[in-house]
């Protein structure tokens, strides 16, 4: 599967699994009831897909206005950071609101997602690939 329909499935699956399982760690580590922390996982879940969006528009009008071309290992790093310290700065609030925490204990939960799908992600692209083959641009 190559092209449009593989990167449907790809956010589409990412997203119903990531949010299945958020719930379910978000209802754990909070002890909310599990409608809150689905609720908390859906909307965290369309933040993440807008902030991502949005950011990556505005980095890479940016980038084109800088002299110096290509993505150096700093540029990849600020690209990451920037974008987790946004999402962060959204989520924590909603966080503490939405399941009654902390702000404190809020950046707690919010940093144990972070680790949680840094690893859920690398999951994810390994079976992803397994079950769908590599996309065009990583064949040789």
């Amino acid at each position: 599967m190559q092209g449009f329909k593989r990167k449907v499935v790809y956010v589409i699956s990412f997203e119903l699994i990531a949010i299945a399982l958020a719930s379910v760690l978000l209802r754990w580590l909070s002890d909310s009831p599990v409608e809150t922390a689905g609720i908390t996982a859906v909307v965290s879940s369309v933040i993440a897909m807008t902030w991502n969006y949005v950011y990556n528009m505005l980095f890479e009008a940016w980038e084109r206005r800088q002299s110096r071309k290509g993505r150096s290992l700093l540029r990849r790093a600020v690209h990451a950071v920037g974008f987790e310290l946004g999402l962060v700065t959204m989520l924590v609030p909603l966080f503490a609101w939405v399941l009654g925490v902390s702000l404190l204990v809020a950046l707690v939960l919010n940093a144990v997602m972070i680790v949680f799908f840094l690893v859920y992600g690398f999951v994810f692209n390994l079976v992803f690939d397994r079950v769908f083959g590599l996309p065009l641009s990583a064949q040789g």
